[in-house]
């Protein structure tokens, strides 16, 4: 979740920085855009400016010569001819200004023909006049030789004016539209801002309302955590001291088996009797010493043998055969007791002795898992008999 946000927020920031990067250039390109709008408009009011002072020159100098034809006066023809001098200027300054704009410049250069014909019309006239009579200066003024008339000029001129003065309100017109878009550009540019950084925010709270909830959901499952930790410490305490009590019981039961065992193994080994004890399978698990004496063999050697090993049945009448089925083995698997059978003990030597053979089955609850067997020494007297 933290990620996530994380991600969310450096998006909207990058989208904000965007937003700005482009009101900067659009904001940068409107003054670009004004300062050449301000230079086009100076430039435009220049030419109109020069134009005007270009008519009013050559009409002072048209006026300052006829003033000269009349009265002959030196400064009348210094001020002609200083005002033929700024004509030339301003039309000099005029075709500089509309050098990069080719159909006004077309219209400067056929203006200027036109004004160097009638500067040369009145040079014509101002010298006339100094060489020669005044009549014959008046016969030129008269008539005007200088073939483009000033009213032509003035006519010209006008138009460039005219045709500077709809461009001066084309391009204010474009100046306007340009701020209307600039100004809305940058409004809806702070508008867009405004909203992303509240989304932002929205996007900041929620993602700080939400670990809240998280610190308080990890703070309960703290605490329940705790109590389970203290319930389960009580628990597994109570356990151990359980545990403790029945390792010591099942200690003392332990022991208390051993001894039993021992006491039992004390009591078979001190009878006089031959004892053995018997698996299931009727091979021999244990004896007692008494075994060990009679047959002259050791433990080691009997342990895991078969009974037949040591012991067999004797018929019951002498010359028979033996019966098809073991007794032994059918008296275990029966459960059943076999009292004083008459049997013969084969020692370690092969030499036979009778006994009494005495089975016992043993128990596990229901279930016989084996059979003790005693073997009872008979007394000579009584084997003759027998």
């Amino acid at each position: 979740m933290q990620d996530k946000t994380i991600r969310r927020v450096v998006a909207f920031f990058l989208l904000i920085a965007a937003v700005l990067v482009v009101l900067a250039v659009q904001a940068v390109r409107n003054i670009n855009r004004s300062v050449a709008s301000s230079d086009w408009v100076n430039h435009t009011h220049a030419v109109i400016n020069e134009a005007e002072l270009l008519r009013a020159a050559l009409y002072v100098g048209d006026g300052t010569l006829h003033t000269y034809i009349l009265t002959g006066d030196p400064h009348d023809l210094a001020a002609c001819r200083e005002a033929l001098a700024k004509v030339g200027e301003h039309l000099e300054i005029t075709k500089a200004l509309t050098r990069q704009e080719p159909a006004q410049h077309e219209q400067i250069l056929q203006l200027e023909s036109q004004v160097n014909q009638r500067t040369g019309f009145i040079g014509r006239v101002l010298a006339a006049r100094q060489t020669g009579t005044p009549e014959t200066a008046r016969a030129l003024l008269a008539a005007d030789t200088g073939g483009t008339p000033l009213g032509e000029i003035g006519r010209k001129i006008q138009k460039l004016k005219d045709e500077e003065l709809a461009l001066l309100t084309e391009r204010d017109h474009a100046s306007f539209l340009q701020a209307q878009t600039t100004r809305w550009t940058v409004w809806v540019g702070m508008v867009l801002d405004m909203v992303l950084l509240g989304v932002v925010a929205w996007l900041i709270a929620d993602d700080l309302a939400a670990r809240r909830r998280v610190a308080a959901t990890l703070q309960e499952a703290n605490a329940q955590l705790e109590t389970r930790v203290r319930e389960r410490t009580t628990e597994l305490a109570a356990a151990n001291v359980r545990l403790s009590t029945e390792n010591l019981e099942r200690q003392w039961a332990n022991q208390a088996l051993e001894h039993q065992l021992h006491y039992n193994q004390l009591i078979v080994d001190s009878i006089n009797d031959l004892v053995l004890v018997l698996t299931k399978a009727m091979n021999i698990s244990r004896i007692n010493p008494a075994v060990t004496h009679w047959t002259g063999m050791e433990p080691t050697e009997l342990i895991n043998q078969p009974l037949t090993r040591v012991v067999r049945l004797v018929p019951a009448h002498a010359g028979t055969e033996a019966p098809m089925l073991d007794p032994i083995a059918q008296a275990v698997k029966a459960g059943h007791d076999l009292r004083n059978q008459p049997a013969l003990l084969e020692d370690k030597r092969g030499r036979q002795t009778p006994v009494l053979f005495s089975l016992f089955p043993l128990r596990d609850r229901d279930k016989v898992v084996g059979g003790v067997v005693t073997l009872q020494l008979v007394p000579p007297v009584a084997a003759t008999k027998a």
